[in-house]
């Protein structure tokens, strides 16, 4: 059996802190110290110091048409780009780095101040109109301290009948009237996030029904027949932009806490079947698009961040299991 832990901690500090929390039960003040390298050092440096007029390649969603990627980006170039100040800002609160860190403050008043969304021209904690764009939004105005009261208004206002919300919803002359796995897991990361900063608006119900869409469908399945929703679903893949898969359903859950709902069990079980036999997750299905830099070997290679997740989302599963 491979040294799992020994191999996830030698690694960048945006993983290393998150091992020592969720895996180690380190003590609070090394968790911390380890916490505090993410800004000074490694990935999250690097994402810092990428940031240029208060955004990331020149746009909120999607890099400035005049935005030129260096060359060794571009190894996805038929993918959706992952380098704006979106995605980059997922990514930062991914890693977990401390918003208080003056750099952190800056770059985000940068943000603030000068990033307006390609759809509008709205500030960036401001919104946009689509809720998997807007959930990605709350998320971070929560993380980073940024008041997103509005934003969180219009996607209570966009929430479906069956729970859920749907980009297509809010996009189409005639919208979906059914919910999206991909956008709602957006919104309830976000509203999960604002809740727990205290945020002003009521979202407990709505998150609550949002959860209920993804139980009902066991995290994977259609509730129409019972069949697998989208086999890629089954694969798991870091980051997950704002696409869904069954491993980034059950870490959401997992971050709710409690005592985990039975109908989690088939998602459960996938996890634990894909475990290695050296006691790690692979890699398994990269989003396309070109990014700041690589962070694993590729598909099919172990992944240190999929291998967190797991043992974590299976950690807290287990716990209280006979």
């Amino acid at each position: 059996m491979h040294d799992v832990t020994g191999w996830l901690m030698d690694s960048d500090p945006a993983l290393r802190w998150q091992v020592l929390r969720d895996l180690e039960d380190a003590p609070s003040e090394h968790v911390a110290a380890e916490r505090a390298k993410v800004a000074e050092t490694g990935w999250g440096k690097r994402l810092l110091d990428l940031q240029v007029d208060g955004q990331w390649a020149g746009g909120a969603c999607f890099p400035a048409t005049d935005w030129q990627p260096p060359e060794h980006l571009s190894r996805f170039p038929d993918g959706q780009p992952w380098t704006a100040t979106l995605p980059t800002l997922r990514l930062l609160r991914e890693f977990g780095v401390d918003p208080d860190v003056p750099a952190v403050r800056a770059a985000i008043a940068g943000v603030r101040d000068n990033s307006r969304w390609e759809y509008d021209g709205a500030p960036f904690f401001d919104g946009e109109v689509e809720p998997c764009i807007n959930g990605g939004a709350v998320a971070l105005g929560a993380y980073f301290g940024e008041k997103v009261d509005r934003i969180v208004g219009r996607l209570l206002g966009d929430q479906l009948a069956d729970g859920g919300w749907n980009c297509d919803s809010v996009n189409l002359e005639n919208g979906s009237t059914r919910s999206s796995f991909h956008s709602t897991i957006c919104v309830l990361d976000g509203l999960l996030a604002y809740e727990r900063a205290g945020g002003d608006v009521a979202v407990g119900d709505a998150r609550r029904a949002g959860e209920e869409y993804l139980l009902s469908r066991k995290l994977l399945r259609r509730a129409s027949t019972g069949e697998v929703v989208d086999p890629d679903w089954l694969l798991f893949s870091f980051p997950t932009q704002w696409h869904y898969d069954v491993l980034y359903g059950l870490d959401y859950f997992r971050t709710v806490g409690g005592a985990p709902d039975p109908r989690l069990a088939e998602a459960i079980e996938l996890v634990r079947d894909k475990r290695q036999p050296d006691g790690r997750w692979l890699l398994e299905n990269t989003h396309p698009g070109i990014v700041h830099f690589e962070m694993e070997d590729g598909d099919g290679r172990p992944s240190r961040w999929n291998t967190l997740r797991a043992l974590r989302v299976l950690r807290w599963h287990d716990r209280d299991q006979p």
